[in-house]
Order: structure tokens, then sequence, then C-alpha cells
């Protein structure tokens, strides 16, 4: 009932303010790895389970067709992929030291 009340471009904007700032937050996580060349704090198996359920969430998005839903999922999961592919590299750096 109550999303029937509400208009449709400002469940629109609410979504994508939602999901922008979901998405952001994982920026500053993306940095650090960068910057301190270490993801050891963070594991395989936590970052597949996100970038799979993120995935999920795109799909659904897709289905929906909900552009908000859609852009907010592709952009973090752009960014999980990122910050496993850095734990990879960098992973396998710190053994041929």
């Amino acid at each position: 009932m109550l999303a029937t009340s509400i208009e449709p471009i400002a469940a629109t904007y609410v979504g994508s303010f939602a999901g922008a700032l979901t998405t952001l937050s994982f920026l500053p996580q993306v940095v650090r790895v960068y910057k301190l060349r270490s993801a050891h704090d963070l594991s395989y198996g936590y970052l597949g389970m996100f970038a799979t359920g993120v995935a999920a969430w795109f799909v659904y998005g897709l289905l929906i067709r909900s552009v908000p839903v859609i852009t907010t999922n592709f952009v973090t999961l752009v960014l999980v992929v990122a910050i496993a592919a850095m734990k990879w590299f960098f992973e396998g750096k710190a053994k041929n030291l």
C-alpha cells in the first residue's frame, strides 16, 4: 500500500540516493587497498559472496527495469572485482619477494 502512495519519480530519487551512498561507501576500501597494496583483511570468501549477491541484485534490476538498481549494483560489482583483483595481484607479488 505504501509503494502505491509514493510518486514514482520520488521513489526513483530515493532509490538513486540510497544506491549512490551504499555504492560510494565501498570506494574508500578500494583506495585503502590500493594505497596499502594489501587486502589481507578481506577474505576471498567474503569478496566472492558479496560479488555474487551484487550480481544477483544487478540481474534483478535488469528484470524489473530499475535504473537505480542496475547502475548502483553494476558500479559496486566493478569496485568489488577491483578489490579482488588487487588482492590477487598484491598477494602474488608478495609471494615472489
